[in-house]
């Protein structure tokens, strides 16, 4: 069966953004080590999952060609295919992307029992929480950068039970992130 993984960005006090959104407290320019360490991880990605409030910025953003990527991101970016979770949109306004709504489990249990490589999902924030919350992630990938906002999008918001995590591995890199790479613990 595919792994489902989560990749986002945090800070080391836990949010995925400030509370509008805002994203200026991310770490840039990213060094060579992070940039290889994310191609490894996104490598086996077949499937993109994201929420649809994030794939009306995510979507168009690559599909311009953001500065100071690779072509070879670019284009596994926009290459790769899509699946929007959204309760509102019934079709995809967007090239290589379908929208899924109905129930969460199910979607990522068809998702995953399909063939193919992995799936990533980087959020939004409800759709991460709601991942977390029902335990349908594989791995959690929390890239923390060494800035804290106090207030914001939480990673872990009302998770509505106690969670067990393994830490698969740490990793600090030059540029001052260091990814957190967890697994579920599982009955």
């Amino acid at each position: 069966m595919r792994k489902f993984k989560l990749q986002v960005q945090t800070t080391v006090d836990g949010y995925m953004a400030g509370p509008n959104g805002e994203m200026g407290w991310l770490t840039f320019p990213w060094t060579d080590d992070i940039t290889a360490h994310i191609g490894a991880l996104t490598a086996p990605v077949d499937c993109i999952v994201l929420g649809r409030r994030l794939a009306e910025g995510f979507i168009p953003a690559w599909a311009s060609g953001p500065e100071g990527e690779s072509r070879d991101a670019i284009d596994k970016m926009n290459n790769t295919p899509k699946v929007v979770i959204s309760r509102t949109l019934t079709e995809s306004p967007w090239e290589n992307a379908v929208v899924a709504g109905g129930d969460l489990a199910e979607t990522v249990r068809e998702l995953k029992a399909r063939p193919g490589g992995d799936i990533i999902t980087y959020g939004g924030a409800a759709l991460a929480s709601s991942l977390i919350a029902q335990g349908l992630l594989d791995e959690i990938h929390l890239f923390v950068n060494p800035t804290a906002i106090g207030a914001g999008l939480p990673v872990f918001a009302d998770t509505g039970v106690n969670q067990r995590f393994d830490l698969v591995a740490a990793k600090p890199f030059d540029c001052g992130i260091t990814t957190l790479h967890f697994a579920p613990k599982r009955a």
